[in-house]
């Protein structure tokens, strides 16, 4: 049985933002040796239970875990057992569902409109079909789900008519001019990238066209965010940011809602290691949720 060469004594390997030793990793392999019959859930289960590994609101992080042994098994390290059906990819299986909604024009003044509502919509809520829907349907980059850490907003006007939605999930794990503006380190950034979230999607209907609707819209959302982010998962956020594609946007709404434009992404893409792929360039804004904000994704 092959393994990959473990970690020297006093160094250590970090998945999933955790530092396993080569003592960690013997433990790892005893737990799949002592149980030959377990599948890679209850292993993956076991793991976390045995570590308390758990997110900030107590919840067992067994995803996590599986996930780390997933990358110990990809490297050598470890041997899980087979899997006991092929991998699925849940997101390309998915089917949003289509929901009948108005796209009667909606025209007219702010002020007409309100009070407007902001709906936190949660998974199985009354909402969250037609969000989806809308997202799905008319958003340029379409809309399949998302996983991790993420927050859904739906914005409708006093006569319940969906206005807009706002979809927040995980930062950008490196972006130069960020990371500059913030001034943390790469280990910083590591611990602390939980502690911002990205707005990964914001749709204001074809049909609606009302002035200052789109940054009212970031405004309101801005006010309850930390709030809520804290009350489902159990620890802060401190900042705000997203992504423009400059050739395609100006950024005029969030300019209008006082998020600040901090640089621009280098145009190329993650996956691009040997820099070869040429992707759109997109402007770089933040919002702080408090005033020490640098000081807290820093400490």
């Amino acid at each position: 049985m092959f393994f990959g060469k473990l970690p020297a004594m006093n160094k250590t390997i970090k998945l999933q933002g955790r530092e396993l030793t080569a003592q960690d990793i013997d433990f790892i392999r005893q737990l799949i040796a002592d149980n030959p019959t377990w599948h890679r859930r209850k292993l993956s289960v076991a793991l976390a239970e045995a570590w308390d590994w758990r997110n900030a609101k107590g919840d067992l992080k067994d995803m996590a875990s599986r996930t780390m042994m997933l990358k110990l098994h990809d490297r050598g390290h470890i041997e899980l057992p087979p899997r006991r059906r092929p991998p699925v990819n849940r997101m390309k299986q998915r089917q949003i569902q289509q929901v009948l909604h108005d796209t009667t024009p909606i025209e007219g003044s702010l002020k007409a409109l309100q009070p407007l509502k902001v709906i936190n919509v949660l998974p199985r809520s009354e909402h969250e079909a037609l969000y989806n829907c809308l997202l799905a349907t008319y958003h340029y980059l379409s809309y399949t789900g998302n996983v991790g850490e993420n927050m859904k907003y739906l914005i409708l006007d006093n006569q319940d008519r969906p206005l807009a939605c706002l979809l927040f999930g995980s930062s950008a794990w490196s972006s130069t001019d960020r990371d500059v503006h913030i001034g943390w380190d790469k280990d910083t950034r590591q611990r602390n990238i939980n502690l911002t979230t990205n707005n990964t999607r914001f749709l204001v209907p074809p049909w609606v066209r009302v002035k200052c609707l789109a940054s009212h819209s970031l405004s309101l959302v801005a006010r309850r965010i930390a709030q809520d982010w804290q009350a489902r998962y159990g620890h802060p956020v401190y900042c705000l940011e997203t992504y423009v594609q400059r050739d395609r946007f100006r950024g005029t709404c969030y300019q209008a809602a006082n998020w600040r434009c901090v640089g621009q992404t280098q145009g190329r893409s993650r996956s691009d290691r040997e820099h070869k792929l040429s992707v759109p360039v997109k402007d770089i804004y933040i919002y702080p949720l408090r005033r020490d904000y640098r000081q807290q994704l820093s400490a």
